[in-house]
């Protein structure tokens, strides 16, 4: 059983696009019980790949956009800091 779990409308919509890759690709016409099954099959075993891979990418940007606030506050700390006396 995956433990990715999409909405209805989600697994519905998902589904129509594994049909529609059957149908375009493969020639070949796949009912919606196969095309669930295949939906499940894929989030079991590949979509702990593509989580990970998200949580690595968002990782990325948030550290680009700390070092980016880090050198914005670097930058202007003359400005804006006291004077020591």
């Amino acid at each position: 059983m995956s433990n990715i779990k999409f909405s209805s409308t989600e697994t519905e919509q998902l589904v129509i696009k594994i049909q529609g890759y059957f149908a375009k690709e493969l020639d070949q016409d796949l009912g919606q019980f196969d095309a669930e099954f295949l939906l499940d099959f894929f989030s079991t075993e590949v979509g702990a790949y593509f989580y990970n891979r998200g949580l690595f990418d968002a990782q990325a940007v948030i550290a680009a956009k700390l070092e980016n606030i880090s050198e914005m506050i670097h930058e202007g700390i003359s400005e804006i800091e006291k004077p020591i006396r």
